[in-house]
């Protein structure tokens, strides 16, 4: 059996169900902190329960910081295969408390070593979905030009290429470059990873993902995009000693290094999202009548399938 067989897939996703079931009960609070914490809790205890070797390399920060699912934290029952595990239990923590759309609870799992440890600090990114010829996108490339050639490879205009972006001063210029040749741009409050995951959904209407966020942020949505065949480039933003420290410690050497996506994921990887809040790619979570309801999606590389689930479980 494979190491990242759809058995462990669907195993795992117990741990981001849990994470978004808890973390739905504080949706419209307003407290992103009590939201988050519950998400972390109970994405641990799943973990904790499975017949897995797992080392946290990207979670809630450092040890100091995070007492739980901290990177480095070892979770799992301590016997099965080896595994690198990147989560995110509440990515939108925001988006939950103001009851706004596509709050998630992700992981993304591959064999031990097969994830890069990203450091804590913003990176560069551009993302398309799969069907497009092999290294179409350039990082370094402007965003107007970009749209010019993913509409050519793709046979429409420009003006039929969504573009979705971080709504963010910093992506002034980027925003303005896009709306400067014809392209429909997508602003959202919060959560990268949905916004780069919607590239891999024609339905979304997103093409294209450009923009700076996070780097942990950017190897969760590799590991989706690497599920489907799309692609990724990105290039950590350090802005000051702190961070250069951090990326120092994480193992980094070449902080202005441009990272391909099997560079980011460099073994088969899964890739696991459940809808906290409803939003573009899955619902939320609901609960009824003595029930409560998740849509996730399980994505694999290794066997290539992309599973969409409904859970119905007592409350």
């Amino acid at each position: 059996m494979s190491v990242i067989s759809n058995d462990l897939a669907m195993m795992l996703a117990r741990a981001p169900v849990e994470a978004a079931i808890a973390a739905a009960r504080f949706i419209g609070r307003g407290d992103e902190r009590a939201a988050d914490q519950a998400a972390v809790d109970a994405m641990r205890a799943a973990l904790n329960a499975m017949p897995i070797r797992g080392r946290v390399v990207i979670g809630e920060g450092e040890r100091d910081d995070a007492p739980m699912l901290y990177v480095g934290e070892e979770v799992g029952a301590g016997k099965g295969p080896e595994l690198d595990i990147a989560l995110d239990p509440l990515e939108g923590t925001t988006l939950t408390a103001k009851a706004k759309a596509n709050a998630l609870a992700v992981m993304a799992i591959a064999p031990k070593g097969g994830l890069l440890h990203a450091p804590d600090t913003y990176m560069d990114k551009i993302a398309i979905g799969p069907g497009y010829p092999p290294d179409l996108i350039d990082l370094d490339e402007g965003a107007a030009d970009t749209v010019r050639k993913l509409a050519k490879a793709k046979g429409v205009a420009p003006e039929e290429i969504g573009v979705c972006v971080l709504d963010r001063p910093r992506h002034g210029g980027i925003i303005e470059a896009l709306r400067g040749v014809g392209a429909r741009v997508q602003l959202i409050d919060d959560g990268d990873i949905a916004g780069v995951i919607n590239c891999t959904k024609p339905e979304t209407g997103i093409d294209l993902y450009l923009g700076q966020g996070g780097a942990p942020e950017g190897v969760l949505a590799a590991a989706a995009l690497k599920c489907v065949g799309g692609q990724f480039q990105g290039r950590l933003v350090i802005r000051n000693e702190q961070e250069r420290m951090r990326a120092e410690a994480a193992g980094i050497e070449d902080l202005k290094r441009r990272y391909a996506l099997d560079d980011l994921v460099s073994k088969d990887a899964i890739f696991i999202a459940v809808g906290v809040t409803s939003g573009s790619l899955l619902r939320g979570v609901r609960f009824d009548s003595g029930t409560i309801r998740t849509n996730a999606v399980v994505m694999n590389s290794a066997t290539h399938t992309v599973t969409e689930l409904h859970i119905r479980q007592p409350a």
